[in-house]
This record gives structure tokens, sequence and C-alpha cells, in this order.
């Protein structure tokens, strides 16, 4: 087993966060790490001495692009271990025509939005959030054999849009529920389908059954807007669309109306822009719940990013492939 010579190559902030002191140690029992502090301009003369030799590199949130003047400086890079979701920031067309080999930790990012898409599909389908209001105000229960027939979670059709690393793992923790499970992934075949466990849909029926939607889909030109306004019209009245994917994916306007108008619920982590202005009037819908993208790893799932990267260096020491490899061909179909 060899000792790579590796440097991490990301913003203080988010290796201050990613890499715990336990990361750290952990990182260093496989690799020559490079003193820190950790590079976050690759155009200093200390980053030109740090890439002169330098065989892995740890990239994280912040990391600058590792272009042709880059990896001009780092004449022995052979492979980038990216400790977040997706390369696209910093990956460029040089580092594939150069061969160097690509791991990322989307597959340990997919897994917090995978859960929590899975508390909003459950806590949507008992109408927690508009109940628990309710209750504050009123301070009675009420009747509970008065509940409605559209509360609860048993034979809910759930639809899942695009089968992506996320959309998999929601499918997956779906499973143990009594739930019928539509997927819309052009991608994805009719074996595939039932190998999932899932029944395979065109894009409107999606919209038109499901009971809860969610929205796994990368932000692509292909997909911008995609899910449109005659999309969210279609679905059931008092349906839950649920985006922890990209805002511009759905027409934000469009889903504006369609709260507003009191049919459908809508969860959102994301949304277009990012931080809605502090009028917009989905702020202001009791059927609407906005989060701060939150959704992804933080807190205490930040070291499972680190313990990723860690199990990629250590696997390119031991001259194993990457178990989380990036594939040039598949950039076109990721996030």
């Amino acid at each position: 087993m060899s000792r790579p010579r590796v440097a991490l190559a990301m913003s203080p902030q988010a290796a201050a966060a990613v890499f715990t002191p336990r990361s750290m140690a952990a990182l260093t029992k496989v690799c020559d790490l490079a003193p820190l502090p950790v590079l976050d301009d690759l155009t200093t003369a200390r980053a030109k001495e740090v890439l002169a030799d330098v065989e892995v590199l740890v990239t994280g949130w912040g990391c600058p692009p590792l272009d042709a003047e880059v990896l001009a400086a780092a004449p022995g890079l052979k492979a980038v271990v990216h400790s977040a979701g997706s390369v696209r920031g910093h990956v460029t067309d040089a580092c594939w025509e150069r061969g160097i080999a690509v791991s990322s930790a989307a597959a340990a990012n997919a897994l917090p939005v995978a859960e929590y898409t899975l508390a909003m599909i459950l806590l949507h389908g008992k109408h927690v959030l508009e109940r628990a209001r309710d209750f504050r105000r009123l301070r009675e229960r009420g009747d509970w054999l008065l509940t409605s027939q559209e509360v609860g979670n048993y034979r809910r059709t759930v639809g899942i849009l695009s089968a992506s690393l996320i959309g998999r793992r929601v499918i997956e923790l779906l499973r143990p529920f009594d739930f019928e499970v539509l997927l819309h992934d052009p991608y994805v075949s009719e074996e595939d389908a039932a190998e999932l466990g899932v029944e395979r849909v065109g894009l409107p029926e999606l919209f038109l059954r499901s009971d809860l939607l969610s929205v796994h889909t990368p932000l692509l030109p292909t997909t911008t807007g995609l899910v449109s306004r005659e999309l969210l019209s279609s679905m059931r009245p008092g349906a839950t669309l649920v985006n922890t994917a990209r805002g511009a994916v759905v027409d934000q306007d469009a889903l504006t109306d369609v709260v507003r108008a009191g049919r459908i619920r809508a969860v959102l982590d994301v949304t277009d822009p990012e931080v809605l202005p502090a009028d917009h009037p989905l702020w202001d819908c009791p059927n609407a719940l906005i989060t701060p993208h939150l959704a992804g790893s933080q807190g205490s799932e930040w070291e499972r990013l680190a313990d990723t990267a860690v199990g990629e260096v250590t696997r390119w020491a031991a001259g194993d492939g990457f178990a989380h490899p990036v594939r040039r061909e598949r950039l076109a179909f990721l996030a």
C-alpha cells in the first residue's frame, strides 16, 4: 500500500466544517498530507509549491477551477477526490483530457436529502403542520373519528421525478411503507423500474396520479422549467409537491399561483431564486413550507462526506478503483 502525496483544496470554512480532527487523523494514516492551511487559491507561490508533487487533491466546497494553468503546476496529479456532491464547479475539461480520475461524495450527500424527503412525505401525509397549527390556535383536539379520509399514509401514491442518486435513495427508504410508488425517468427501462419496485409512467401521468410528488431532477438545460404550469395544474386538489432538487426545475410563477389558489401544498427546500424576495407571496401561504436549502448534509452529516473522501483515498493508496467514480460521459445527467 502506497502513501500518496495529498493536499486539501477548498475554502478554509469548508475544511473546518467537513474535516473534523478524527477525519484528519484518519486521512493522515493513509497518505502524506501536505501541511495546512488548505489551498483556496491555486495561483499563489505556496499553492504551486504544494501542487508540484501532489498525486491526489481532496477537494471541497470553494475549490477553485482545476484549469490547464493549475494542472501545469501539478504534473503528478492523478486523482481528484471531492468531499461534496457536484464536481461541475472545479473539474474542468482539462482534467478529463489529462485522464485524471475523479471521485465524489455525492452518494453520501444523497442520504440526508432522501431522509428529509421521506420525513416530509410522512408528515404531509398526516397533515401534521396544518393540524398542529390548528391545535395551537384552538387548544382542543376535536373528534378524531371525524378525521378526513384525505389524511394518512396508507395506500397513498408517491411520485418520484427522476431516478437520480437521491431519487433512488428515496425509493429505497419508501419500501417499508404502504405506498404505491410511481417513477418518471426517460432513462429508466421497464426492467429497471421493476427491479426498483416502482411503476414507470409518463410525465403527465406522474402528476395526475400522485398524492405526493417529489422532484429529484438535476438542473440541466433540458430540465429547466420542466415542472410546468400545465403539470402543476393537473395535480390532484390537496396533493403535495416536494422539491429538494433545484428551484429552476419548477416554473416558480406557476407554482406560486397554484399554491396561492390552495390547489396543492408545497414543501420547498429550494426556490428560484434560491432565497425568495422578502415580499414574495409564498412566504405567507399556510400551505407552503419553505426551508433554507437544509436537506443536504449539514452539521454532523458533514463527517459522512469526510469519511467517504478518506475511504476513497484509502482505496487509491491500495491500488483499488474508486467506489464512487465520476465518469465524464455521465456529466450531462448529473447535477
